[in-house]
């Protein structure tokens, strides 16, 4: 992949192949002028477990220490712990190395503000633009802080969390979950938050040590190795994380995966029964949210996609439950971010109060069939595709919220710039997989001739 088409710079940070487009180079100047835009003070960093992680470390140290900022390692964490620690300690902001659920040879920089949310729009925009001015306050010898280390994230993580669920009650139930970490982020605390919630922990690519197993995305596909352990040990439920742990993939008791959009719908459907109220999703998440809120009387706001729109919203419309069909949960009373930790308690207590299986609880709610393709695509060529789509759906009303969305009553299609690959993304949702994938031919057909 041409440098070029491997360098992703907008909200979820900078993003890229180490060894092509990610150099060290551009992490200290970007570490630089994240540092210049925070402040001098503490700013704490995070890693998943990718080998380029100390290279990249190392050049975020440097640009923070260079203009002024206080490095503070907070070592191999899941994203969701660092950010509730970094709003729990009053931090400057935070930086967490890791590209999430892309393949192991690209990694990234995501910024977190001092609020423990990542950097808005306005916000990337502001920081991108004194990256690309380079002029930053570099500090002599005696202005140069000291980097410090601080070893209780994970714990403060876990604390915030059991404390807002029935601890006691999930812990009765003895359930047996087996864990795939894919050797990434979490692979240290989720076995050890699940085990105080009272479970029997059978492990699955936990070794920070070793290289991803399969790919860290928690598809259906890539997780073939947790559905079968699920069968083979008997489990109650299986969960499976991206490497830096803001996103949860559930496996049911017969060893079959649920879905993304499913973890999210049951997350949601439990906070309703306990307080109703109104939930955000993305515009690319299942229409089963719509038919869940429906049951309890409440609204549905969707925003871009993308994890600060969608916090941006929660707090517009003072809703407490939301977050994207992905398989991130986010529960803004507890930490206002996607959450694979509060997916899983939320879930557990489900389970413990309903005295069900993860089947059964998924049953309860409507099946829709959703397609997601993707196509390779330069930035200059986004908006040129993206007009043959509105010409190609001329006559339909079409949202433009977040590149191009049309909706009919029991179906939809979008098509969309991605936020963390050069690619355009296409997903449908219909009652039937092949009228799902009626929506998606059509545009891929449409595309085809500029792809």
């Amino acid at each position: 992949m041409p440098p070029s088409l491997s360098l992703k710079i907008g909200v979820s940070g900078v993003r890229g192949i180490v060894g092509e487009s990610l150099s060290p180079q551009l992490v200290v100047s970007f570490a630089a002028a994240f540092g210049t835009y925070c402040g001098a003070g503490p700013i704490l960093i995070g890693t998943d477990t990718r080998p380029s992680r100390e290279m990249l470390r190392h050049a975020v140290v440097a640009g923070l220490l260079s203009v002024g900022s206080t490095p503070v390692d907070v070592g191999i964490v899941p994203i969701p712990a660092l950010m509730l620690h970094i709003r729990e300690v009053g931090a400057y902001g935070g930086i967490c190395i890791s590209a999430s659920h892309n393949p192991i040879e690209w990694n990234a920089l995501k910024f977190i503000a001092n609020d423990g949310i990542v950097l808005r729009p306005n916000q990337a925009k502001e920081l991108t633009d004194l990256y690309h001015q380079g002029v930053y306050p570099r500090v002599g010898n005696s202005e140069m802080a000291e980097a410090r280390v601080d070893t209780t994230t994970l714990a403060r993580h876990r604390v915030a969390v059991t404390t807002n669920i029935d601890e006691k009650l999930i812990a009765s139930k003895r359930f047996k979950v087996v864990v795939d970490c894919c050797n990434g982020s979490a692979s240290q605390a989720t076995p050890q938050f699940l085990r105080m919630l009272g479970c029997e922990v059978h492990e699955l690519y936990t070794d920070v040590n070793s290289l991803f197993p399969h790919n860290p995305e928690p598809l259906p596909a890539n997780i073939v190795d947790l559905c079968k352990t699920v069968r083979e040990t008997g489990a109650d439920i299986g969960f499976a994380q991206d490497a830096d742990a803001d996103r949860l993939a559930v496996v049911d008791e017969l060893g079959q995966p649920i879905g993304e959009d499913a973890t999210v719908a049951l997350a949601i459907r439990h906070c309703l029964k306990r307080n109703p109220g109104p939930v955000v999703v993305n515009l690319s998440t299942s229409r089963m949210i719509d038919d869940i809120a429906a049951g309890f009387g409440v609204p549905v706001h969707r925003s871009p996609v993308g994890e600060v729109n969608v916090v941006e919203a929660m707090i517009r419309h003072q809703a407490d439950i939301g977050g994207e069909g992905n398989g991130g949960v986010i529960l803004a009373s507890v930490n206002p971010c996607r959450d694979s930790f509060i997916g899983m308690a939320l879930i557990l207590e489900a389970l413990s109060r309903e005295g069900t299986t993860v089947s059964e609880m998924r049953s309860q709610i409507p099946s829709y069939a959703m397609i997601h393709e993707k196509l390779l695509c330069r930035a200059r060529d986004v908006a040129p595709s993206l007009r043959l789509l509105k010409k190609l759906w001329k006559g339909h009303p079409m949202d433009f919220t977040d590149g191009v969305k049309l909706n009919w009553s029991d179906r939809w299609i979008q098509a969309r710039p991605s936020n963390t690959e050069p690619v355009i993304r296409l997903d449908a949702e219909a009652p039937t997989e092949n009228e799902a994938r009626s929506l998606i031919n059509e545009a891929l057909e449409c595309l085809s001739p500029s792809a």
